[in-house]
């Protein structure tokens, strides 16, 4: 298996793309082979405070661009990552393992933001508000609201970006974008598409290095008005703790515990194949997985068999071209992947059933971190597998009685982000879009788009990615009232 070999990339600031201040750089280790497939630089407290100094200025000039001009901006980069797509596809999956044909939705996504959040900030009314004594005429208008920070998830480099960017941008705000240190190359390839079309200095700044120096000075700066973030709730509760030297608008996509609900009168075979998709897709590493499966009983059995069935067909491996038909790459770490192989021990001793996987794969990469895709059946709900966003290749099925009993269950987590049901019972589909707690609730199928709102409830979040309602984040409000003559 031979991997390529990408270099050595900047930091893209100001304008211009840098070595770091110490001239730290880190590697970039594929995790299908353990190898280094690049070095970036590796950023300190200077180079985050450079940034912050650069999106500062950068602020102030785009800010006062017209739509139009921003618009002719953001479709110039558009078209040039179009021009690149090959190579940032590729090296998204040499970075952290997803397949070809799974990195096409990170460019999608991006390249979408780009074209659809010019017109989404171009048809932004100002709301007219009625005086009732006639005396004024009242209105709300929209303004940038100034320096944004972001903080991006390694499970969609591009496709994390684009969810920022695209918004951000369109509203007048400069931003910093901090990728993970997991999977910094195609972000930081970016930066080099950004220096090649000349994009305006200061409005976009990459940089990725400890969050301990790079991410608390960006944070605990006053400069920025916006934090925004995709990541797990850990890390944005520190953001937040960290975020009150000033006062910030708050953005932040966090941890996810999906239930997957499949009722008696489901359309059994779409729920299978989705259920699948929806877990064993970019390794299990998505916020919106299917977390925990619940089957009622008189479906159960036949349900397990058919998923362990079809999990044993996915084909696991390297997928670095676009004819491959590789379904599963590997886990993004040694350090995730054993937190996978404890969820299943976890599991399996407090009396879950190893119904598939739970191994390393033969015929990979030895230093690669591969694990089979895994099936454990009977999850309680004193499981690792029924309290943790899982955010890997592990299924866990349990069985249900009673939509009461299911309701609960599903509802039994500090998490709110999505939630799936299948059923052509219509009181249940009504009770159950009620009673969930969930920001998302999909029914008999899955849709995901760059013009539908993704956010979640409870300490899965703050505010909205996608949609017309992500803009509000980037955006400020102006009362302006004028007396009648």
């Amino acid at each position: 298996m031979k991997t390529e070999n990408y270099g050595y990339k900047k930091l893209y600031i100001d304008g211009e793309l840098i070595d770091a201040h110490d001239g730290q750089k880190d590697d970039v280790i594929c995790p299908a082979t353990g190898e280094s497939i690049a070095q970036v630089a590796r950023g300190g407290k200077a180079d985050a405070e450079l940034a912050l100094k650069a999106a500062q200025k950068g602020f102030k000039y785009w800010s006062k661009l017209s739509l139009a001009e921003r618009t002719k901006w953001m479709l110039k980069l558009r078209t040039a990552i179009l021009d690149k797509e090959h190579e940032l596809r590729t090296a998204m999956v040499h970075e952290m393992g997803k397949t070809y044909a799974g990195s096409q939705e990170d460019i999608d996504r991006l390249t979408e933001a780009l074209e659809w959040y010019p017109s989404a900030m171009q048809n932004l009314r100002e709301e007219q508000i009625p005086d009732y004594e006639n005396t004024h005429t009242h209105k709300m208008i929209s303004q940038p609201a100034g320096v944004v920070v972001a903080y991006l998830a390694w499970n969609f480099p591009l496709l994390n970006v684009g969810y920022k960017l695209g918004p951000a941008l369109a509203a007048g705000c400069s931003i910093i974008i901090k990728p993970s240190g997991y999977s910094p190359l195609s972000t930081y390839m970016l930066g080099e598409i950004l220096n090649d079309i000349k994009f305006p200095a200061g409005v976009i700044n990459i940089l990725a290095g400890p969050s301990s120096e790079v991410a608390t000075t960006l944070t605990t700066s006053t400069i920025p008005a916006v934090l925004t973030m995709i990541g797990s709730t850990t890390t944005g509760q520190k953001v937040i703790a960290d975020s009150t030297t000033s006062i910030k608008k708050l953005g932040m996509e966090l941890g996810g515990n999906a239930p997957f609900i499949v009722f008696e009168d489901a359309d059994f075979d779409k729920a299978v194949d989705l259920a699948i998709g929806l877990k064993f897709g970019n390794t299990g590493q998505i916020c919106v997985a299917a977390n925990r499966i619940f089957v009622h009983k008189s479906i159960y059995k036949k349900f397990l068999e058919a998923y362990v069935q079809k999990t044993s067909e996915l084909k696991i491996g390297f997928g670095i071209k676009e004819n491959e038909d590789v379904f599963m790459g590997p886990v993004v770490s040694k350090k995730d992947r054993d937190r996978m192989f404890d969820l299943v021990d976890d599991a399996v001793s407090k009396g879950g059933k190893l119904e598939y996987g739970g191994k390393i794969p033969e015929g990979l990469p030895e230093n690669g971190y591969w694990m089979e895709p895994t099936v454990v059946s009977g999850i309680t709900t004193d499981m690792k597998l029924f309290r943790q966003e899982t955010f890997g290749p592990v299924a866990g099925i349990m069985p249900f009685d009673t939509d009461d009993e299911v309701l609960e269950l599903a509802n039994d987590t500090e998490f709110g982000l999505a939630s799936y049901i299948f059923t052509n019972n219509h009181q249940r589909i009504a009770r159950f879009t009620e009673e969930l707690e969930f920001g998302e609730i999909q029914i008999n199928g899955v849709k995901y788009a760059i013009y539908l709102p993704h956010g979640g409830f409870k300490n899965s979040g703050i505010g909205h990615d996608c949609s017309h309602l992500a803009l509000e984040d980037y955006l400020v409000k102006k009362r302006v009232s004028a007396a009648l003559d």
